[in-house]
């Protein structure tokens, strides 16, 4: 472990997450708004449910660990959604047993600590005509109808268990092409579905009336005092830029 310790945010889920890292995901991007305040731990697993979630849970979110996550951003839903195989096999889990999975993870994150944060993020829309190209590989059925029937019952879930949750299904379908521009093969994010889910989670952090508040500007930047090696301006002083967003996208970020 280096330091200075500082809180952590996991983000945890499948593909949606795994990948949150590329094509300037949302979760670079969380990791760069957060940097020098807090370390963002990626934990996403392509491919998962939520069943396989909860059999590694315990692996995943200690309950010994020395230091327990600030906030935790859970996704799962889109895989359990698919289609039953005929065989069996496969991501598909039962609608029901998908909420008491959800409900199962809620209530293992809050046990951690009375402190932990969590957001629940449902599974936004797909476009199917573009899925359908790009799906050579896996024999899998997935529609818009059963994400929507997952994407609501994550709502529910949330609610019964007083955790915030962010309604991707809804939000996404409100940005004009949606379907044309949020996906780089109908399924997982493009830059521009990133910004949705970033653009999102910044508004629950920041409403949120969470004490201490874990939002961007609220927390103390790493070893951000003034120092004569700071950058110099032209008038000959030196400029603490421990705080500099010249390189980020505000209207996201605020």
């Amino acid at each position: 472990m280096v330091g200075p310790s500082r809180p952590q945010f996991v983000i945890f889920g499948s593909s949606i997450v795994q990948f949150s890292y590329s094509q300037n995901g949302w979760g670079a991007m969380l990791a760069d708004i957060y940097s020098r305040k807090a370390d963002i731990l990626l934990r996403g697993y392509s491919g998962w449910n939520s069943s396989r979630a909860l059999q590694v849970i315990d692996k995943v979110f200690p309950k010994d660990a020395p230091i327990q996550p600030s906030l935790v951003i859970v996704y799962f839903g889109g895989n359990d959604s698919t289609h039953p195989h005929p065989t069996g096999f496969g991501p598909h889990v039962p609608l029901p047993e998908y909420s008491e999975n959800m409900r199962k993870i809620a209530k293992h994150l809050k046990s951690l600590s009375e402190n932990i944060r969590i957001i629940f993020l449902n599974a936004p829309p797909i476009n199917e005509k573009q899925m359908c190209k790009f799906n050579d590989e896996f024999d899998e059925v997935r529609t818009n109808e059963s994400l929507r029937l997952y994407a609501q019952a994550c709502l529910e879930v949330a609610k019964e268990m007083n955790i915030k949750a962010i309604d991707l299904w809804t939000v996404m379908q409100q940005k004009e092409n949606w379907k044309d521009v949020c996906f780089t093969d109908g399924v997982h994010l493009s830059a521009e579905g990133s910004k949705i889910v970033l653009g999102e989670i910044m508004k629950v952090i920041k409403g949120a009336e969470w004490k201490p508040s874990l939002h961007w500007k609220s927390m103390p930047t790493e070893f951000s005092e003034d120092s004569p090696y700071d950058p110099v301006n032209f008038q000959g002083k030196p400029v603490n830029i421990s705080d500099s967003v010249f390189h980020r996208d505000m209207e996201v970020t605020e």
